[in-house]
């Protein structure tokens, strides 16, 4: 078939060459053939046979490492056409996936692509949908190069940062025993890298980071990460920090992280401690404390009343 060859041979041209117009053909083709065209649906046979000599000849793989030298319109085809095999499945089994698990170099081409902003949007896109498998889930968090998304997410560059902010999330959101294991094991290491990213000059990363913590915090299966976390003061002297930053969306971000340590019942006693030496300029803060927000806000105002009653009974 015109689409599977043509694939293969143009993305397996030499490197000191530029990939040929035929793959974007090619690449154009392979999406008709998985979504159908101008009210022609698509063969099940062809969307069967496209996957499998994609994956044969280790295709994916190959215009993945050529990605950066095709057209947009041709980048955004190839997403559509992965993530589309992706999820091929022969005889209930996820056979791309397996396929990926075993060649892990496709992964680490896609990690590398996440510091290309040429390929970045595509690279982003296509893993994310990899790591909806707890297979791929597993590999990208326990393997060596996981803290390297701490480094991507502090690109300068607005988008690419925001894209890659959002990977991280997948990774730390989409299998929630997998990362609890995770953060139990490798606390300290995991939240050395993450207080970087609460400390960054870069506002996305800071804002990003405050809300995902609170996330996290907050989901049952990381009941004994938010205990540890929130029993350690220095946690709580950063947040009483970030909760009078110049961004208003920085204080909010903080205020919920920040509800978590006054909210718990079985305060620590250097948690108490802080708390009740604080507690008249805390009460005084919080009074005045977003009241904008607060008036069409009902949940935020609430909260808000609720740590309250909880610093004046200090």
């Amino acid at each position: 078939m015109f689409a599977e060859a043509k694939l293969v041979e143009a993305s397996t041209e030499k490197k000191d060459k530029k990939p040929s117009e035929g793959l974007g053909a090619a690449l154009a083709l392979a999406k008709i053939m998985l979504y159908g065209d101008e009210g022609l649906p698509p063969k099940p046979q062809e969307i069967e046979q496209l996957g499998e000599e994609l994956v044969t000849h280790d295709a994916l793989a190959a215009v993945l490492a050529v990605l950066g030298d095709v057209k947009f319109e041709a980048r955004k085809d190839f997403v559509t056409v992965f993530n589309n095999v992706l999820r091929r499945e022969k005889n209930g089994k996820p056979v791309t996936v397996e396929y990926i698990v075993a060649h892990q170099a496709i992964l680490d081409a896609l990690v590398d692509g996440l510091d290309d902003q040429d390929i970045a949007f595509s690279c982003g896109a296509i893993l994310r949908e990899c790591l909806r498998y707890e297979e791929v889930g597993k590999i990208i968090l326990l393997g060596p190069r996981f803290y390297e998304f701490f480094q991507f997410v502090q690109c300068p560059q607005f988008d690419v940062a925001s894209d890659a902010f959002l990977t991280l999330k997948e990774v730390l959101t989409k299998h929630k025993q997998l990362v609890a294991t995770f953060l139990e094991t490798n606390y300290v290491e995991f939240f050395d890298h993450y207080g970087k990213l609460l400390h960054s000059e870069n506002y996305v990363t800071k804002r990003q980071s405050l809300k995902l913590l609170g996330e996290l915090l907050l989901d049952r299966a990381n009941f004994n990460i938010m205990t540890r976390y929130i029993s350690d003061k220095e946690n709580l002297k950063l947040m009483m920090n970030l909760l009078r930053a110049t961004s208003k969306n920085i204080q909010y971000e903080a205020f919920h992280v920040f509800k978590v340590f006054v909210a718990n019942p079985n305060k620590p006693e250097p948690i108490l401690k802080i708390l009740q030496k604080n507690k008249e300029k805390l009460a005084k803060f919080l009074v005045a404390f977003h009241t904008d927000r607060a008036k069409d806000d009902e949940q935020f105002a609430e909260e808000k009343n609720f740590l309250l009653q909880q610093i004046n009974a200090l």
